[in-house]
Formats: structure tokens, sequence, C-alpha cells
């Protein structure tokens, strides 16, 4: 299973509240059903509250799941999960957008806390 221990904080610059969006284009796992990989591009959103996540961190973290059979939804829900339980952000949102495969596209988003209104488009 993925490693959320592999995710390393490190204090908020300021107690000012401001947005942290990260975008990962290169994420992989591997579809359950038929053990091809699935490849997706990972939006983070979130404002800190006393901790921000560490890239180098983040980075293993995701390429933890490069072998796992795991369907979009749960990714999304549990990356949000993790870095929910990590920092306790004010507000976290996890964005992911899967590549085509049978003429499909698919787009997840997991929310935590109370997402303004601007951010919530995506």
């Amino acid at each position: 299973m993925p490693d959320p221990s592999l995710l390393e904080m490190f204090d908020s610059p300021t107690d000012s509240p401001f947005v942290i969006e990260h975008v990962n284009e290169e994420f992989t796992s591997v579809c359950p059903m038929t053990g091809h990989p699935d490849f997706g591009r990972i939006i983070l959103r979130y404002v800190p509250t006393s901790s921000c996540v560490e890239l180098k961190s983040l980075k293993l973290y995701y390429q933890s799941f490069r072998n796992e059979g795991i369907f979009y939804e749960a990714v999304t829900n549990l990356i949000r999960d993790d870095l929910v339980k990590a920092m306790k952000p004010a507000w976290l949102q996890v964005i992911t957008e899967w590549k085509g495969r049978g003429g499909i596209h698919s787009r997840i988003l997991a929310d935590h806390g109370d997402v303004p209104a601007e951010w919530k488009r995506g």
C-alpha cells in the first residue's frame, strides 16, 4: 500500500492565510481490474494552518502508488485523507485527472473543510 509515513512537514512561514497549489503531471498507479498502468495528473490545493508538506516527500509518497492496484476514486480520497491527517490544513482539495481509456476521461475531486467557491471550479 502507499506509505503516508513518507510525508514530511515543515512549519508554515506565516500565520496569515495563503493558498498552496502543487501539480504532479506524472502520477501512475495500476488498474486493479486490468493490471494496466493508469496515468494521471494530481492538483493539490490547501491553506496550511501550522505546517506545509515538503515537496520531495510528497513526490516519494506519490511514487509509492506506482505499483498499486487501486481505482481512481480510491487514489483521490486516500491522498486527501493522508494529507489531512499529516497537515491538518484549514481546507484542502485534491483533484485527479486521468488519461483517457476507451474514450472516457475521468476527473475526481475530494475536498476537506470549507473550500472557497472560487477554488471549487477546479
